[in-house]
């Protein structure tokens, strides 16, 4: 353990930060949904925000609310029209694509990343269990990266291949031809399958190898397999000039509105309130007959940290006990407060979606920065928002944490 502490700063070990296993909680009827304006209205206070948009799926019940300003002093309230950046919760749309082509036997999830790889690109391994040996090759097992690992974040590479060139607009670097000149010259900083270090990098890898293996560009495989069949039409890599028109904008210049193909795996997805609204009622399954319900299996547990050498990166919204395909979850799945959450953050947003199985109840907001860091953590705040809505008692406390190491400040906002 003292050799992954080393080579990744601030990771801890995560068994002794498990968040304790509550009593099971007694279910109540949840209250009118109706006070989820007041809710939304104490998170949006206390966040600090320019604007928010804040969209409530209960069963077949909907709220919706727009707080704030859609840019500063603009005086205009956002809508359900409004233009937003979902930042990572893009990544939970590449891993429902994954899941739908490893249905349909396209890849499967312990394919290599290196089967997908351009030509003469070597993807970089870690050995396992064993040691190189100059003159005697290398002694031990030496796992490749697959789709899984990069999927659930422990492929063992970095959380960003770095910042692009000055005046680089957000989620349009790195491109493919950049990534894929880097990745064979990187040191995996853990063996793949040990450890857990978030990474966006990763999953702009997992896109580019679902369209290499679909000979379709994720774009397109995207709007084919979800965003076309979900009516999702706002939902975009492309906003054209009236989408941007509509864009919150946050207290400071975030840079152009363009296209974020680019991030396709990781980061680039614009949306609306209204098509997430859609996108809840897929993901909760209670949008029929219209809307489908996602494959259970795309929320599937399936590492738990407990098994894991340590994790970074995974805790903005709580210690979680497991890890899906880009989802993470907080206590177990048996305790009927556990929420399915993603994260996501970065261009002057923070957005986030957290869901409640057992009461058939999901949230998500995205809101811009205001002018000062309140140092409100929005994402705990929606947990117990959302608990609060499906009749649940809220989390139990956290443990205290470790003081983690300094670690030095990018000059664009990290992705979350």
């Amino acid at each position: 353990m003292r050799s992954l502490l080393s080579l990744v700063p601030g990771l801890f070990l995560v068994g002794a930060l498990s968040p304790a296993v509550a009593q099971t909680p007694s279910l109540s009827s949840p209250p009118d949904l109706q006070i989820a304006a007041s809710i939304g209205e104490d998170l949006f206070a206390r966040s600090g925000s320019t604007g928010m948009v804040f969209v409530v799926v209960r069963g077949n019940q909907v709220f919706f609310r727009g707080y704030g300003e859609t840019a500063p002093n603009s005086h205009f309230v956002p809508t359900d029209q409004s233009i937003v950046r979902l930042c990572s919760l893009t990544k939970i749309f590449t891993t429902d694509l994954l899941v739908k082509l490893v249905a349909d036997n396209v890849v499967q999830l312990d394919d290599p990343l290196q089967t997908f790889a351009p030509a003469h690109a070597v993807v970089p391994t870690r050995v396992a269990a064993g040691r190189a040996v100059p003159g005697h090759g290398t002694i031990g097992r030496v796992p490749p990266i697959t789709l899984l690992e990069l999927a659930t974040h422990t492929s063992g590479l970095p959380r960003e291949l770095g910042n692009g060139p000055k005046g680089t607009a957000h989620f349009t670097f790195p491109d493919y031809g950049t990534r894929w000149r880097w990745l064979p010259g990187q040191h995996l900083l853990f063996t793949p399958g040990t450890a857990a270090l978030y990474s966006n990098i990763a999953y702009d890898l997992l896109g580019d190898a679902l369209q290499t293996a679909a000979h379709k560009p994720l774009a397109t495989l995207l709007t084919e397999s979800t965003l076309g069949p979900l009516r999702m039409y706002q939902t975009t890599l492309y906003p054209s000039a009236a989408q941007c028109d509509r864009l919150l904008k946050s207290a400071s210049d975030e840079g152009a509105c363009t296209s974020t193909e680019e991030t396709a795996g990781s980061s680039g997805l614009y949306s609306t309130a209204a098509d997430m609204e859609v996108w809840l009622r897929y993901l909760l399954g209670t949008g029929a007959p219209r809307i489908p319900a996602q494959d259970p299996v795309a929320q599937t547990d399936r590492i738990t940290l407990a098994s894991l050498k340590g994790e970074k990166g995974l805790d903005h919204a709580g210690v979680p006990t497991s890890i899906g395909l880009g989802w993470l979850r907080l206590l177990s799945a048996d305790n009927p407060s556990t929420i399915v959450e993603k994260t996501g953050g970065g261009a002057g947003y923070t957005t986030y979606i957290a869901i409640s199985q057992a009461r058939h109840t999901a949230i998500f907001f995205a809101a811009t920065d205001g002018p000062a860091d309140t140092h409100f953590n929005l994402f705990k705040g929606a947990n117990n928002a959302l608990l609060s809505l499906a009749g649940l008692p809220p989390l139990p406390p956290e443990p205290p944490q470790p003081v983690r190491k300094a670690v030095r400040k990018h000059r664009k906002p990290a992705r979350r």
